[in-house]
């Protein structure tokens, strides 16, 4: 077990004190070098509150060479060097410190700080990277301008960026400098440096009030053909952002840069926004269709961390859901703006369940705003930033859009160049709409996912319905008893035409009405309705809930078939596709279906013949839920039985509706490369139709799929085609793999999909294929990317092979986690989450599963970030 005094200690938000002093400028002078990079800061400070004449700065993984108060060198005696610490000792109220520190870029594993990536040097400051760069109040609530000026070599770096405007420049011989000033006060995690041998794409946007902002994302020479599909994105998001909140870019210019060593997916530094090449890049030869989404996604989430993170940001670390949630529900907004919004909705619900509601049920579960963290990395999780978005989002569902517009607008007015709380959030939202919202408040301190049943009972003489909801909220780790949760659902009864029926609820008549779940148990009655009504509840997913129903198997098979709201529709598919397969696996909860999946043939039978409906929309409808969710159905899973039990009723559809899938295939075939939304809706379906051909008669169809793998013109056709090849033992399989290497060995990101389909494949020896991948020359555990692409995509997305009945998978896993952890603690934190599940698996999968956590944990010198999900994993 750990030594106690090497264990972590947790922080606090009961604890949060404001600074005693403050930064209010900050200048930076950088004299890059690889091996030692020379930092100079001067940094103006004035005390803002009471408390002892003692600064305490942050800062480490640097050499300390000296420090001078005002001019004056600062004696021995005067200050102590710790190891993660700066103390400068009776300091005045108001004074300016300058420290001299160096650095080294090149031995800069863990990619926080400065470090380099591709031979550029970058910097990743959020959340406490800018004390690897020098000694400061490294804390959010600090906020400060900045003034940069950055020197190096300029056959090695002619490009130096910092954060705002560029205001000087200059050389001396083999070097040459740029200054940088950022007029807007920021705290120090949204300082960027980036310089290297880098290429601009250069556009321009009109603002609303006419100011013309030059937009410029950087990259590698090579990849300049792939960055117009970023440059739209950047400038739709622009236009979206003043459209619908009023909300304009307040620089004249904004620069992107795209490096290929990143930890996360990117990064909304002022005005210097550093991406993940994954983000950025983007072609119809390179990237999917899904990849295009995610490009224009994230593109959206970081320029609108503008305002929402930069212009307001978060006071500390608990209250990163302030400024994470709220902005990923403006992506999620402008994504359903840009295509479709049924869709949209179903792909980020489907995101929530498939990593937010298993934290909710785990080890790790915590409210939006946590109490407290040992190492705040780690709370970068699916609950602050996909729960917190829903959590957003119900602030519109209760205030209305035009409501949640003016409380936007006074979030704003109150708070433009403040670090503030998500209660600070709440209080504006409340004051624009004269709104009660204490209770709501519970969505920010309550962890776990509510659970609501509903009954109902109907009245064909009274022609009433009396629906009956209820909700509990699960004891999650330190915290029972919860209280009643404030939750909207949006409902809506079907009469036997299927059409949603006008129906009277609290005085108002409407074809849906919008219910207030504010207690343990309530009851909500409708009158006017004529005949016996199917409930569709929950309509577009209007809390994040999970909901029992009493609707029978004919209840879902009406929903799947005639409910207008597209989640709902999906859902009850889905919901009717589990009860199926989790009965074929003999899990006790599964009811009703049984192990027929006839009633599901039909459903998706009469999806695929429905002229009403999009292609990619009845793609959704045919695609069963994935292993990992069913496995989350249930209180303890045999992950080997949901796989067998799933796989079969995927080959019992692939059979049944031989001749539809092959009709629908030839059909949606001739959509061709283009990228406009038609054509990749005919795309998705035609693909998935192709998988279910391959499932059901493989060798039949393998020359058919090796040949869209050889004729694609384009990466998402050509992907999915290999994706089915991979599974198969063919010669089909080993051509088209070896030919997808040869094409694309010097694209790292296409390489990275290689990688990802061999480690997903459902073959029998995939672990041995991924361990023989390990040692492959292109492979490198340095690069996040390419390391997620092999070990995370074997232990994330592949349930059979991950899941060993000889427990080979989890030691793998964990052998991973362990040699990553002492280069880049971060990787190595985010992979333990697959072996924090033992709880939930059937012997002999949760005993192995523990036993390689318990090693992790144990391993000596393990860092605080693994140290931390490790250890809640075993509590």
């Amino acid at each position: 077990m750990l030594d106690a005094q090497l264990t972590p200690q947790p922080i606090y938000l009961k604890d949060y004190t404001a600074p005693i002093f403050t930064a209010t400028h900050i200048s930076l002078d950088f004299q890059l070098d690889p091996q030692e990079t020379r930092v100079v800061s001067k940094t103006r400070f004035e005390r803002i509150n009471a408390g002892p004449a003692t600064l305490v700065l942050n800062g480490s993984h640097q050499t300390f060479e000296g420090a001078k108060l005002d001019g004056v060198e600062i004696p021995p005696s005067q200050m102590a060097l710790g190891e993660d610490t700066l103390e400068i000792f009776d300091v005045p109220d108001r004074f300016e410190l300058e420290i001299s520190s160096t650095n080294c870029p090149e031995k800069n594993t863990a990619l926080t700080g400065l470090y380099i990536s591709g031979g550029n040097y970058c910097t990743q400051c959020e959340a406490e990277g800018f004390r690897r760069i020098t000694y400061s109040l490294d804390r959010p609530d600090v906020m400060a301008t900045y003034a940069v000026t950055i020197s190096a070599k300029k056959d090695a770096c002619p490009v130096l960026l910092s954060n705002g405007n560029p205001i000087a420049n200059g050389e001396a011989g083999e070097m040459h400098w740029a200054k940088w000033e950022d007029p807007f006060p920021k705290p120090s995690y949204l300082f960027a440096l980036v310089a290297g041998q880098l290429e601009a794409v250069t556009d321009h946007y009109k603002t609303a009030s006419g100011r013309e902002v030059t937009l410029n994302i950087y990259v590698r020479k090579e990849d300049l053909d792939k960055c117009d599909h970023a440059m739209l994105a950047l400038k739709n998001s622009m236009k979206w952002d003043e459209e619908v909140f009023g909300l304009e870019y307040d620089l004249d210019l904004y620069n992107i840069v795209a490096v290929s060593d990143f930890n996360m997916g990117a990064m909304e530094n002022k005005g210097l926004n550093v991406f993940n090449t994954r983000y950025v890049l983007a072609n119809k030869d390179t990237a999917t269709d899904l990849d295009f989404d995610l490009v224009e996604g994230v593109i959206a989430h970081e320029y609108f961390h503008n305002w929402t993170g930069n212009r307001v940001t978060c006071r500390d670390w608990f209250q990163l859901s302030l400024k994470e949630g709220l902005t990923v529900y403006r992506d999620q907004e402008f994504s359903a703006d840009m295509g479709s919004r049924g869709l949209k909705r179903i792909d980020d619900v489907r995101s929530l369940r498939a990593g937010q509601f298993p934290e909710d049920a785990g080890p790790m579960a915590h409210p939006i705003r946590p109490d407290s963290y040992m190492e705040i990395n780690n709370f970068y999780t699916a609950t602050v930033y996909n729960k917190g978005a829903e959590v957003v989002r119900m602030y519109e569902a209760l205030l209305g859009k035009d409501g949640f517009r003016k409380g936007m607008d006074l979030y704003f007015q109150r708070h433009d160049g403040q670090a503030v709380t998500c209660d600070d959030f709440r209080a504006a939202m409340a004051d624009a709409n004269g709104a009660d919202l204490e209770q709501f408040g519970l969505w920010y301190s309550q962890a776990g996912t509510p659970q609501v049943e509903a009954t109902w009972s109907y009245d064909a003489a009274a022609q009433t319905l009396e629906l009956h909801l209820s909700q509990s909220v699960p004891d999650t780790p330190g915290q029972t008893a919860k209280k009643p949760m404030v939750i909207p659902v949006r409902t809506a009864l079907f009469g036997q035409d299927g059409t949603p029926m006008a129906v009277t609820y609290a005085g108002a008549t409407a074809a849906e009405h919008r219910l207030m779940l504010t207690q343990a148990k309530q009851s909500f009655t409708f009158s006017g309705v004529e005949n016996t009504p199917v409930p569709s509840l929950l309509r577009a997913f209007s809390a994040p809930v999970k909901l029992s129903t009493a609707h029978s198997d004919q209840d879902k098979i009406f929903l799947a078939s005639h409910d207008d709201d597209p989640f709902n529709r999906w859902e009850a598919m889905q919901s009717l596709a589990s009860d199926i397969i989790l009965a074929k696996a003999g899990a006790a909860e599964a009811t009703g279906a049984g192990t027929d999946a006839a009633a599901l043939i039909g459903v998706m039978k009469n999806a695929l013949e429905s002229d009403a409906l999009d292609p990619a929309f009845k793609a959704e409808m045919c695609l069963l839920p994935v292993d990992n969710v069913l496995m989350e159905q249930v209180a303890v899973s045999d992950p080997q039985a949901i796989v067998r039990a799933r796989e079969a009723i995927r080959q019992d559809i692939a059979a049944a509706l031989a001749p539809l899938w092959e009709q629908t295939y030839h059909e949606m075939a001739g959509g061709g490369d283009a990228l406009d939304r038609t054509a990749r809706s005919a795309r998705r379906l035609k693909n998935v139709a192709l998988g279910y051909r391959m499932a059901g008669a493989p060798m039949d169809v393998v020359a058919e799929c090796y040949l869209q793998f050889t004729d694609a013109g384009n990466m998402t056709d050509a992907l999915a085609a290999l994706g089915q090849l991979a599974h198969t033992d063919t010669l089909e399989r080993t051509n088209a793999l070896a030919a997808f290497y040869e094409t694309w060995r010097s694209d790292a990101l296409v390489l990275d999909k290689w990688f990802s389909i061999q480690a997903g494949c459902l073959r029998e020896n995939v672990l041995a294929q991924v361990l023989r991948l390990l040692q492959h020359p292109d492979f490198s555990a340095k690069n996040p990317n390419r390391f997620r692409s092999l070990v995370g995509a074997y232990a994330f997305a592949n349930p059979k092979g991950f899941h060993r009945r000889d427990g080979a998978g989890y030691r793998f896993l964990a052998d991973q986690i362990i040699a990553i952890d002492e280069s880049n603690p971060q990787l190595a934190a985010r992979m333990i989450a697959p072996l924090g599940k033992w709880r939930r698996l059937a012997k002999p999968y949760c005993s192995d599963m523990k036993a390689q956590l318990e090693r992790v944990a144990g391993h000596p010198g393990l860092s605080k970030d693994s140290t931390e999900i490790a250890t809640k994993s075993l509590a």
